[in-house]
């Protein structure tokens, strides 16, 4: 009998190792909830804790292997599992450090009911994510796609390439606005990027010959700061970036990063990327590193019908962007 035809009471009985406690985390800002499969137990039990409260959560895993413990005669190890999301893997780092066998998973991964008016409650999740690391340990590898957290140093490091990603889009919002309120004055070819983009600014005149108006003038004053705030933000993060691949590269020119800066038609933002958005870790081969990209082919074929929905686009966008435009090359 397979783990799709078993209850969810049944289901916390089919365990690859009998004396595991299996912990499945839901996570919110308000509530953590946990769905627990213990040894020697039939049932699924759970327990609610503050969100955010790490040692509350060390606490009650203490207090619930204790339990098994005391039940088995024996050492119980625990298992738990979370959906990767928006609290990072803080909490992953913290389990780890206390001897907590952690798992993240990938939540798009997880097959689900395909009902067309599902159930969804946090109970019936934790459940969920309960079953899936039950089988995951079986052996049944295709259930999800675990994700593989990063050290916090990598992590760290990426951050760079991220910032100026998040500089630029703010500097085309400045730049977009400043446009938009002169367009509608009939003034077409103010750049706000040019270095004298105040001095240009006071001798601006309208599209029927009058001055700006002093409103105007000073609201796009204003908006030319916040512009200029980001440019130098922008400069001081791609300076950090620079120095740290040139580092990176003096102190080994096998490195990733050092590897990619030689080679014609990658300069300093695309290496740097690639390298902190991918190469931080090891892929065995082309198709896990598709994969992770989100480059990989998804077909779909159903009898007589096939056809090619292009790529999956369900990996690192950040990555799958940078390797599409190293293409365009």
């Amino acid at each position: 009998m397979t783990t799709d035809h078993l209850t969810p009471d049944s289901q916390a009985t089919a365990r690859p190792h009998t004396n595991t406690l299996f912990v499945s985390l839901e996570l919110s800002k308000s509530r953590w909830l946990l769905t627990v499969s213990a040894p020697a137990s039939t049932k699924l039990s759970k327990h609610a804790i503050a969100g955010g409260d790490g040692p509350a959560l060390l606490a009650l895993l203490a207090r619930l292997r204790a339990s098994a413990e005391r039940r088995c005669g024996g050492p119980v190890p625990v298992t738990l599992i979370q959906e990767a999301g928006l609290d990072g893997f803080w909490i992953h780092r913290l389990l780890s450090q206390h001897g907590i066998d952690s798992h993240v998973v990938d939540p798009a991964s997880i097959a689900v009911n395909r009902r067309q008016r599902r159930i969804k409650t946090d109970a019936v999740d934790g459940e969920t994510l309960v079953r899936t690391l039950l089988a995951f340990l079986r052996g049944e590898r295709q259930v999800c796609s675990m994700v593989r957290p990063p050290s916090v140093a990598a992590e760290d490091r990426r951050r760079l390439s991220r910032e100026r990603a998040t500089l630029l889009k703010e500097r085309t919002q400045h730049t977009n606005r400043i446009k938009g309120l002169l367009y509608g004055q009939g003034v077409l070819t103010y750049d706000p990027l040019r270095k004298d983009r105040l001095a240009r600014l006071a001798g601006l005149v309208t599209g029927d010959g009058r001055p700006l108006p002093e409103r105007l003038k000073a609201e796009i004053g204003r908006e030319i700061a916040r512009l200029e705030l980001v440019c130098a933000q922008l400069a001081a993060v791609e300076r950090e970036r620079d120095a740290l691949v040139a580092q990176t590269a003096q102190a080994d020119p096998q490195a990733p990063a050092a590897m990619l800066a030689r080679l014609r038609g990658i300069g300093p933002e695309l290496a740097s990327l690639i390298w902190l958005e991918a190469l931080f870790r090891r892929f065995d081969n082309r198709r896990q590193i598709a994969a992770y990209a989100g480059l990989a082919p998804s077909p779909w074929q159903s009898g007589e019908t096939a056809r090619d929905q292009g790529i999956a686009k369900s990996g690192n966008r950040r990555l799958r962007h940078a390797m599409v435009e190293l293409a365009w090359f």
